[in-house]
């Protein structure tokens, strides 16, 4: 029987959601963070349970076939990837085989997963929010290490355009020049949370934001001065206030230290503006690649009502807008609705109109008013649908619902609910909008079962 603190020799045989290599011994399940499928690895053991035991590798003895050396020098300290061990081939073999897993085993359904699609490898992020800590050793600027809110100092994320790296090296020296607080989390006292970059990757286009517990700065000026100067294309420099003893990072209030108030990009043919609470996908191409997908799934002729649930703002559905005769959004966070409205004016979209509601709330009242929509869009959060949603756009009796999901086990949950009320899964469609980390995006199309 292992105990805690064995070293023992593991073979490597599958992968968890999170990453982590899969071994059995003694009868448990041992899941060890930084192993590849087929690695022979010595390994220490760091927890054991009932049923399961957590180990640290300590060796690889033999690797696996899909094991490669890390391109990142910060991995696996950083806890922002998952996968650069591996061969982008297996990562993608690996969100597939997720994918198909968590529809069989939690949504009791036999399915087509189709290959994960590939959105591209490095420097796909268009923001990147930024820890700010100062410790015994020093300012840290960079990303939270595994499982903890210890700042690991980042000179450059491979997933970050490189000039954002350059951007944090002159906010640091502002920090440093002028003693700037730094917001301590176990005393909550201290000035600086967070920078918060975002570019806009059609127009190169940069607005930085500094998370700060209070309204004002000192040396605002010298700030703006400092990050405009080496860089022309930061366009914006807000201030964004977040006093509470929270995780969250950005508050609700924000203001303009300087420049344009947004910043603007293109998606799907799409003129977007962005401000700094607006929500957008983080992977520009990959979006593209996952709404396309969502678009050939929705199969509309410009004779559809399209409903687009979890509309945030707007982006999937204007993006085929020019497709459907009407457009409905719904979305609960009033400051993407006002994004999304903004955004169908302009690029002169005059079929769709946006409700700030919740989800449920919104087609629970467009279908009192006798709405009969075509085809439903949910693009829902992690949590995936409320309950009471699936039977509500099951009553609506759209002919397809097009399901973009950002967690493969509430969507198989999901899926599971709207088929036993007569909506029959026809194919899911994988997307790594997010290479080298654990996440995985899905599209789902489900047609109307007509004998239901």
């Amino acid at each position: 029987m292992i105990r805690k603190n064995d070293e023992i020799e593991l073979t490597i045989e599958n992968m968890t959601s999170e990453g982590s290599g899969v071994a059995h011994a003694d009868g448990l399940a041992v899941f060890v963070p930084g192993a590849a499928i087929g690695d022979r690895a010595l390994c220490h053991i760091i927890k054991v349970k009932k049923n399961y035991a957590v180990a640290k590798l300590t060796r690889v003895l033999e690797p696996g076939a899909d094991r490669v050396d890390s391109d990142c020098p910060y991995f696996p300290r950083c806890g922002g990837c998952a996968y650069r061990h591996i061969r982008p081939e297996a990562e993608l073999r690996i969100k597939r085989d997720r994918v198909r897993e968590d529809i069989r085993r939690i949504g009791h359904l036999e399915l087509e997963v189709r290959p994960t699609l590939d959105a591209g490898r490095l420097r796909y992020r268009n923001k990147a929010e930024y820890p700010v800590r100062r410790d015994e050793k020093g300012l840290h600027i960079g990303f939270y290490a595994a499982k903890s809110h210890r700042v690991i100092d980042c000179e450059d994320c491979l997933l970050q355009p490189s000039v954002f790296a350059d951007i944090v090296r002159v906010f640091r020296g502002w920090l440093e020049a002028y003693g700037i607080s730094v917001y301590d989390e176990t005393t909550g006292r201290g000035l600086v949370r967070h920078l918060y970059l975002r570019r806009a990757e059609a127009t190169e286009q940069i607005m930085a934001t500094v998370v700060a517990t209070r309204d004002t700065l000192p040396r605002e000026a010298e700030l703006v001065a400092a990050l405009t100067r080496a860089f022309p294309e930061i366009k914006s420099v807000y201030l964004n206030v977040n006093g509470a003893d929270t995780n969250v990072i950005l508050g609700s209030a924000c203001r303009l230290l300087w420049g344009q108030e947004t910043i603007t990009d293109t998606l799907c043919g799409r003129r977007i503006a962005l401000g700094p609470l607006s929500f957008y996908q983080v992977n520009r191409a990959g979006a593209e690649l996952l709404y396309g997908e969502a678009m050939r799934a929705a199969a509309l002729t410009g004779k559809e009502t399209l409903l687009d649930l979890y509309c945030g703002a707007g982006t999937i559905g204007l993006s085929m807008s020019d497709h459907a005769d009407r457009l409905i959004g719904a979305e609960i966070v009033p400051q993407a609705v006002e994004n999304a409205r903004e955004n169908a004016l302009a690029n002169g979209v005059t079929n769709a109109e946006f409700l700030c509601m919740d989800a449920a709330e919104a087609a629970r009242t467009l279908a009192g008013r006798g709405l009969k929509p075509d085809v439903i869009v949910v693009d829902p959060p992690r949590k995936g649908l409320s309950p009471d949603l699936p039977a509500i756009i099951a009553g609506m009796a759209p002919d397809r619902v097009v399901y973009v999901s950002c967690d493969s086990a509430t969507l198989a949950r999901d899926l599971e609910r709207l088929n036993a009320l007569g909506y029959v899964p026809q194919y899911a469609q994988p997307v790594d909008m997010f290479p080298g980390t654990a996440h995985v995006e899905t599209v789902c199309l489900m047609s109307r079962d007509e004998g239901k």
